[in-house]
């Protein structure tokens, strides 16, 4: 439903219209209040995802559309999109669910909301790597089932990680977030990229790059994948690369789902050629594999890395400070250009 203000003066005295802005999900409510003062927005309160046609029909209203990872906006439905659409603030920061390419030829900007969850995502890489190696659910699961027959030297023996080597795929942001606390860990940091650091990054993380995937793999017992999704990177870990890695190599997604072959990655895991798997993203969004579910060995969340309070606000107000840059005829700070694709 739209709250319209009407119009708002300038410093300069001059009357500027207020900007059309469709959420389409809910948002907390400090960064939804702060909206309201700003632009004449269309909220989602019953926070119900839209299906195509309301993504189409929310095109068609606004100046400005606010999305989120669960919405895709493919090339027909920008070729629908009103002739007032102009930007699309994504709230997130990655952008595989929107074409970009196909909105850039359209007039309308994309802009996103980079490095505000970076250390929130971290420590849920870390999160998830104790999980499995300490089997932490299973022990949970014992005490909630009242099961618990008191303690003994070989229950629930778990992986240290002090002296273990951590690959990270993906050395952006958030992997080298992570490379930060794996040190602190004792993890000695391995990591593979599109592009090798600078290097006094590498040398601050006491990182080893490897340009060849397949030889990392084959010599780490963890494996965090930090990379976007992208052709490139679409199952990047597949059947092949998972018997590379040792049989007690441990895998933690909290990036893109699509980077793992997950129907591979479960044969594998069931066969006992991978020692487990913490995921917090699926290939198939949330229509998860059963045989994966009922695997003792992999620790699975609901997209919780960047679910923080704060991070949630921080990613409002990124979204709300691209949209005045672009109201005030300013270029977006987090305007996605074609190079970053």
């Amino acid at each position: 439903m739209g709250t319209d203000m009407g119009n708002v003066t300038n410093g300069n005295g001059s009357t500027q219209k207020r900007l059309r802005v469709a959420v389409t999900r809910a948002l907390p409510e400090a960064v939804e209040t702060r909206m309201t003062e700003l632009f004449d927005v269309e909220l989602n309160h019953e926070d119900r995802k839209l299906d195509r046609d309301a993504l189409v029909a929310a095109m068609g209203r606004a100046d400005v559309l606010v999305p989120c990872v669960t919405d895709r906006i493919d090339a027909g439905m920008l070729a629908q999109a009103g002739p007032g659409l102009k930007l699309i603030a994504n709230y997130g920061a990655g952008l595989d669910h929107i074409d970009v390419a196909a909105a850039q030829a359209r007039g309308i900007m994309v802009s996103n909301t980079p490095d505000v969850v970076t250390e929130d995502t971290a420590d849920m890489v870390m999160a998830l790597i104790l999980s499995v190696t300490r089997r932490i659910p299973e022990g949970l699961a014992v005490m909630q089932s009242g099961d618990w027959q008191g303690w003994a030297p070989t229950a629930f023996l778990g992986q240290r990680l002090g002296g273990k080597r951590l690959g990270i795929l993906g050395m952006g942001r958030v992997g080298q977030a992570v490379a930060r606390r794996a040190k602190a860990f004792g993890l000695s940091v391995h990591y593979h990229n599109r592009h090798r650091l600078r290097p006094e990054t590498e040398a601050a993380l006491e990182a080893t790059w490897w340009e060849s995937l397949d030889q990392m793999l084959s010599r780490i017992d963890i494996l965090s994948i930090n990379s976007p999704h992208t052709p490139a990177t679409y199952h990047l870990i597949n059947a092949r690369r998972l018997k590379l890695m040792k049989p007690t190599a441990v895998i933690v997604n909290t990036s893109r789902g699509e980077v793992i072959d997950e129907n591979a990655l479960t044969r594998g895991l069931r066969a006992g050629q991978i020692g487990g798997a913490g995921l917090d993203v699926f290939e198939h969004g949330h229509q998860i594999n059963p045989r994966l579910r009922a695997l003792p060995n992999v620790v699975l969340l609901p997209h919780m890395g960047s679910a923080t309070v704060e991070g949630r606000i921080a990613m409002g107000e990124r979204v709300m400070l691209n949209i005045c840059n672009f109201r005030n005829g300013v270029r977006p700070p987090d305007m996605v250009v074609p190079e970053m694709l």
